[in-house]
Protein backbone atom coordinates (compact mmCIF):
# COMPACT_ATOMS: atom_id res chain seq x y z
CA UNK A 1 0.00 0.00 0.00
CA UNK A 2 1.09 3.38 -1.03
CA UNK A 3 2.13 6.02 2.13
CA UNK A 4 3.27 9.94 2.18
CA UNK A 5 6.74 10.20 3.62
CA UNK A 6 8.07 13.56 4.80
CA UNK A 7 11.21 13.98 4.84
CA UNK A 8 11.53 15.34 9.14
CA UNK A 9 15.17 16.83 8.40
CA UNK A 10 14.69 19.08 5.78
CA UNK A 11 10.76 19.85 6.34
CA UNK A 12 10.15 23.57 8.46
CA UNK A 13 6.22 22.81 9.28
CA UNK A 14 4.81 25.50 6.19
CA UNK A 15 0.96 23.56 7.09
CA UNK A 16 0.73 23.67 3.09
CA UNK A 17 0.67 19.36 3.14
CA UNK A 18 -1.91 19.95 6.07
CA UNK A 19 -4.59 21.64 4.49
CA UNK A 20 -4.06 19.59 1.17
CA UNK A 21 -4.81 16.39 2.87
CA UNK A 22 -8.57 15.92 3.18
CA UNK A 23 -8.40 12.86 5.33
CA UNK A 24 -6.52 14.49 8.33
CA UNK A 25 -3.77 12.15 8.17
CA UNK A 26 -0.93 14.93 8.27
CA UNK A 27 -0.26 16.87 11.42
CA UNK A 28 2.39 18.88 13.16
CA UNK A 29 2.61 18.10 16.28
CA UNK A 30 5.45 19.70 18.35
CA UNK A 31 5.58 22.78 15.65
CA UNK A 32 9.00 21.45 14.39
CA UNK A 33 8.23 19.32 11.12
CA UNK A 34 5.02 17.53 9.24
CA UNK A 35 4.64 14.04 10.58
CA UNK A 36 2.00 11.39 8.94
CA UNK A 37 -0.64 9.25 10.75
CA UNK A 38 0.06 6.21 8.28
CA UNK A 39 -3.39 4.54 9.73
CA UNK A 40 -5.33 7.46 7.67
CA UNK A 41 -3.06 7.88 4.57
CA UNK A 42 -3.76 6.28 1.35
CA UNK A 43 -1.30 7.45 -0.49
CA UNK A 44 -3.48 10.15 -2.82
CA UNK A 45 -0.32 12.28 -2.92
CA UNK A 46 -2.05 15.45 -2.67
CA UNK A 47 0.24 16.63 0.26
CA UNK A 48 3.25 16.03 -2.17
CA UNK A 49 1.59 18.16 -4.89
CA UNK A 50 1.07 20.60 -2.24
CA UNK A 51 4.74 20.88 -0.50
CA UNK A 52 6.59 23.61 -1.76
CA UNK A 53 9.39 22.23 -1.39
CA UNK A 54 9.14 18.29 -2.44
CA UNK A 55 9.46 16.82 0.86
CA UNK A 56 6.86 14.51 0.49
CA UNK A 57 7.22 11.24 -1.67
CA UNK A 58 4.38 8.84 -2.33
CA UNK A 59 6.12 5.66 -1.93
CA UNK A 60 4.94 1.67 -1.27
CA UNK A 61 5.24 1.19 2.59
CA UNK A 62 7.04 -1.86 3.66
CA UNK A 63 6.52 -4.13 6.21
CA UNK A 64 9.09 -2.56 8.96
CA UNK A 65 8.27 1.31 8.63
Amino acid sequence: MKKAFIDQNLCVACGCCLTACKLNAVSIPKGVCAMVDYSKCVGCGMCAKKCPASLITIKEESANE
